[in-house]
């Protein structure tokens, strides 16, 4: 059964969103004729014509997340990056963070690498059909040298999605910085900064926004002006040896991704185009098709309640009994289903959901999947299941 050039019926778009669509493919290869200069560092055409085109990015993103100034949109490789710009700068001299249950590596790695007797961190619980509840767990863990809540929008293993508005809130009346990783979430959800009191968010290019790959973004909703994480050239104060206090450029050292940007653009342009609340509502769907078809099989075993745009990103796990993760990804690859297992560099979500020892396959659709491929993906899981028997 033949779905795509690669004969794959692809459900991995938790890692990264494919097929691209065209518009992006389009806006990458224009970016490659037509913006081949450096953007501002010379004043020619082309060059000038870069310097555009990056900055359009800069105000669709502003306006995307509702930040304010356009400046402050500072494009990165990846969200990894961004974050660890973030808490690397937030506790360079020390203090105190709280973090969800769920968190991926991306939050946890950097935190471990500065733990010391200076820089600590509480880890909040989360109790999905309860907001009161979990923002109650937050709260318990602030404390007189808390510096931030640091947390996902939503988790990339279970789709558990966190109540960041009133988190958000909670951090602001506590005059604490609040900083959020939108790996799984930016356009999927929707996201306010300015409603959801978020100082930093962290945001992938090529998830949920359709770029491609090695291009991410660092939008600053907070005027603290946190260190620079590497310095160099930026084509701005050349004559200074100390880094550009202003951003973008405080942040934004050598040259660009242009193409990268350029793509992300477009993946913007493109979300908007169809709307956040169609994308998830229709990912959605099929995530609920295939999860009430799960459950309905003897020796499945699922980890959440049923997908639902109120709680949860279109993101499910599972696992067939009598397999481990790993085989039975490799099963459904054989058959033409691209899926991940294992552990997707977040043991803290697989420890709070005591699959820590067993992984879990996890199943994510895009705006391109087909109700074809999902119903697909059923029987197969089926077949597996029955060859065990």
């Amino acid at each position: 059964m033949i779905f795509s050039p690669y004969n794959t019926v692809y459900f991995d778009n938790a890692a990264t969103t494919w097929p691209k669509p065209l518009v992006v493919r389009k806006a990458v290869q224009k970016a490659l004729t037509d913006y081949g200069a450096n953007p501002g560092r010379s004043g020619y055409k082309m060059g000038l014509a870069a310097s555009r085109e990056i900055y359009r990015c800069r105000e669709t993103a502003a306006e995307f997340f509702n930040l304010k100034n356009p400046s402050n949109v500072v494009f990165v490789q990846n969200c990894t990056l961004a974050l660890n710009i973030v808490i690397k700068g937030l506790l360079r001299n020390g203090g105190h963070v709280i973090v969800s249950d769920l968190e991926h590596n991306a939050v946890m790695r950097p935190l471990y690498a500065i733990s010391n007797y200076l820089t600590t961190y509480s880890t909040a619980g989360i109790s999905p059909e309860n907001t009161d509840e979990t923002v109650e767990f937050f709260r318990r863990c602030i404390r007189p040298d808390t510096k931030a809540i640091i947390c996902l929008h939503a988790s990339n293993v279970f789709g558990t999605r966190l109540p960041i508005r009133e988190i958000g809130r909670l951090a602001r009346r506590h005059g604490i910085k609040f900083v959020v990783d939108a790996a799984q979430s930016a356009g999927v959800l929707p996201i306010d900064m300015q409603a959801d009191c978020i100082d930093y968010l962290c945001v992938p290019g090529h998830k949920g926004l359709y770029g491609p790959m090695g291009i991410g973004m660092l939008l600053c909703g907070s005027e603290q002006l946190l260190p620079p994480f590497i310095e160099g050239g930026t084509g701005s104060y050349s004559i200074e040896f100390g880094q550009p206090s202003e951003l973008p450029d405080r942040f934004e050292s050598g040259t660009l991704n242009t193409a990268g940007i350029c793509g992300l653009l477009a993946g913007m342009e493109f979300v908007k185009g169809i709307g956040i609340r169609q994308i998830c509502e229709q990912e959605t769907a099929h995530m609920r098709y295939i999860y009430n078809q799960l459950r309905d099989m003897k020796g499945i075993s699922l980890y959440t309640p049923c997908p639902d745009i109120s709680r949860s990103a279109p993101v499910l796990s599972f696992n067939i009994e009598g397999r481990n993760s790993e085989e039975t990804a490799e099963a459904l690859s054989r058959k033409g289903i691209a899926v991940r297992a294992g552990l997707h560099c977040a043991p803290c979500a697989h420890r709070c959901f005591n699959t820590i020892s067993t992984g879990t396959v996890r199943l994510a659709p895009s705006v391109f999947t087909t109700e074809r491929e999902a119903r697909y993906v059923c029987r197969v899981i089926r077949a597996i299941r029955s060859e065990l028997k």
